[in-house]
């Protein structure tokens, strides 16, 4: 695994000014923050530096406001919550004026600064932006791995202007993506969920070379169904791909990764929560005016019994439709499996995913993984096996 500096390396802070990068995209209802997820996961880093004397300065962006100020995407609407979260005062800071107020604040004090998308260059690394970032600062310290896959101002190019250092949070995102995929305990599963597999070739690519078993649910298992000969019905399938799923089990075989697809199934005839033609089958009897939403009970039944055999678990992706019920049973069923045998202590077991996150609390057992990522597209690029410019900034230099 790469080296990282972290707090425990960022020495003696009273005084100094440490410019920190948090997700504070947070959403908004009404005005106010409706799920503060974000905001509370900062929360270990920044009361850690500002109880050690550290001047901080948080720096993040906020929704899309394609390089113009604009009130609709200030950071100023996000404060009032982030104190409350934080149970300290933070003070907000425009980008006018940036330098004198700044300069008054005093050891232990925290302000946001204004949304790092107001200036054109954040989102192309613009290197006069991160040297307006760098000269506010002493430290850099990037919390914000769901930022970490871009190539920003704030998140890449600013790292190599100041000592650089990974947050708590961070930290505990790289330690568990290491333990999952990086250096993991034998066998190894993954549960790879989701409408399509277009959007997770990638993933599905990089992961039979990396795990013992790959469990493939949602609409994309369908796709991999049909490759094989079966007549899927009216089911969410991607006909084109086909081809290039037969590939993707080939690579699987080489690899003496076993690809778990459903044998029995949940269907119907109407996309409808609890609808009248529910009906459980074999997948080879699925007729052509029924649609595959959800993976069958005996599939589940013998998932879990694999992964009873293993020590490791990264999970991306609900299994069916499980935002209408009854097509959430396969989700949460081995949901709570995977959570069981975690807190027996048996299994490692990491998530992430806006879906997948989603599904967890659904099933009532998110906080009974190892670790669950909300970082969304960082995760999945992770899962790619991509380079995330964010993270190999912060690596030891």
């Amino acid at each position: 695994m790469a080296q990282f500096r972290t707090l425990d390396d960022i020495g003696d802070v009273a005084g100094k000014r440490v410019l920190v990068r948090e997700d504070l995209n947070v959403p908004m209802q009404d005005g106010r923050v409706s799920d503060d997820t974000r905001l509370r996961a900062t929360v270990p880093t920044v009361s850690e530096l500002a109880d050690k004397g550290a001047i901080v300065l948080i720096l993040a962006h906020f929704g899309r406001p394609k390089g113009q100020p604009s009130a609709e995407y200030s950071l100023a609407q996000v404060v009032p919550a982030y104190a409350a979260v934080l149970g300290r005062p933070v003070r907000y800071i425009d980008w006018e004026g940036v330098d004198d107020a700044v300069a008054a604040l005093r050891p232990g004090d925290i302000a946001v600064l204004e949304n790092t998308r107001f200036f054109g260059g954040e989102e192309k690394n613009d290197p006069a932006v991160a040297d307006r970032f760098a000269r506010l600062g002493d430290r850099y310290v990037n919390d914000a791995f769901s930022a970490a896959h871009r190539a920003h101002a704030s998140t890449e190019a600013l790292a190599h202007r100041l000592p650089a250092y990974a947050g708590r949070a961070m930290e505990a995102e790289l330690k568990a993506l290491q333990k999952a995929l990086g250096d993991p305990e034998r066998p190894v599963a993954a549960v790879v969920g989701g409408a399509k597999v277009s959007t997770k070739l990638e993933v599905l690519r990089h992961l039979v070379a990396k795990v013992d078993h790959l469990i493939i649910g949602g609409g994309m298992a369908n796709t991999f169904l049909a490759a094989r000969g079966v007549d899927v019905g009216k089911s969410l399938c991607e006909h084109d791909l086909e081809a290039t799923a037969l590939d993707i089990l080939d690579a699987a075989e080489r690899a003496s990764c076993t690809v778990h697809l459903p044998y029995d199934v949940a269907v119907a005839k109407e996309f409808a929560p609890h609808p009248p033609s529910l009906r459980m089958c074999n997948v080879h009897e699925v007729a052509a005016d029924e649609m595959i939403l959800d993976v069958g009970a005996a599939a589940v039944e013998a998932l879990s019994d694999v992964l009873k055999t293993c020590h490791t678990l990264v999970w991306n992706g609900p299994l069916g439709a499980f935002e209408m019920p009854p097509f959430d049973a396969a989700t949460v069923a081995l949901a709570r499996t995977a959570a069981a045998l975690t807190q027996s202590g048996g299994l490692v077991s990491v998530a992430g995913g806006g879906d997948t996150v989603a599904a967890l609390n659904h099933a009532g057992v998110a906080g009974d993984f190892t670790f669950v990522s909300t970082a969304g597209g960082a995760f999945l690029e992770w899962m790619e096996g991509k380079a995330l410019p964010g993270v190999e900034a912060l690596e030891r230099r």
